[in-house]
């Protein structure tokens, strides 16, 4: 099996390829540059070292979101028309399951934290059970408020261990509020990698968990600023058109 990943969903671009469970490459650049200037560029620098011809892979992993909105979209058409061009299933991966799926078998709680803005963060908290028997979701991704996430987190009482992009942003919150041992990520494990996508993107293929190229899009989990101001102002009208029609 052999699986090719990309992750564009925040600042960081990486791309990676596995093959029956081992890495074969992985480029993986956390830089101020546009996702669209980079992502083909590395896909195409990491095929030629390991001499890849795209045609043999059996399906395109991708980080499907949360996270940036253009990063994602960028993520996402490039997967499209790859898929597309290659006539390949898409596998989606949680970026924040990616996340976690770095620091596999951690023996505490992980917990993702990507800056939303506005004090909000994606989250979601993921465990390693003792049985050995995967990954679980403990609490769903969503986005959350900061505060919210502390005092769920409080009411588990469990060591957590904090990765993401979110995690300076909010460290002194975290700290501060925190009622239970945490612990940041070393910098090998706190970013998204497209090894852990493409490591997951295996364990889903097998499972029949694909999508065609036309169905796949990213899941953002909340609007878009652009949508959430247009929201804003339609009810901002809606009132004041309401008010007007009081007054007549």
């Amino acid at each position: 099996m052999k699986i090719l990943a990309l992750d564009s969903s925040g600042l960081t671009a990486s791309v990676a390829v596995t093959e029956d469970g081992i890495l074969k490459a992985e480029y993986t650049v956390n830089h101020k540059k546009t996702h669209s200037q980079t992502l083909l560029p590395m896909l195409r620098a990491a095929a030629e070292m390991i001499e890849l011809d795209l045609n043999t892979i059996d399906a395109i992993a991708v980080a499907a979101g949360p996270g940036s909105f253009t990063g994602l979209r960028i993520g996402s058409a490039t997967v499209k028309g790859l898929g597309l061009a290659l006539e390949k299933p898409i596998v989606e991966v949680s970026t924040l399951a990616g996340l976690a799926y770095n620091l596999w078998g951690c023996d505490k709680l992980i917990c993702p934290v990507m800056d939303a803005r506005r004090g909000q963060v994606y989250t979601g908290v993921y465990t390693f059970p003792k049985t050995g028997s995967g990954m679980e979701n403990v609490l769903s991704d969503r986005a959350a408020d900061i505060g919210e996430l502390m005092a769920e987190l409080n009411s588990l009482n469990r060591e957590v261990v904090f990765l993401g992009d979110g995690v300076p942003v909010f460290w002194e919150t975290i700290v501060k509020s925190a009622c239970f041992p945490c612990f940041s990520a070393p910098a090998h494990a706190n970013r998204q990698r497209a090894a852990a996508v493409a490591a997951l993107g295996e364990l889903y293929y097998a499972q029949g968990r694909t999508v065609s190229a036309d169905e796949h899009r990213p899941e953002y989990l909340r609007e878009s600023q652009a949508e959430r101001e247009r929201l804003e102002q339609a009810g901002k009208n809606g009132t004041d058109n309401a008010d007007a029609a009081q007054r007549t």
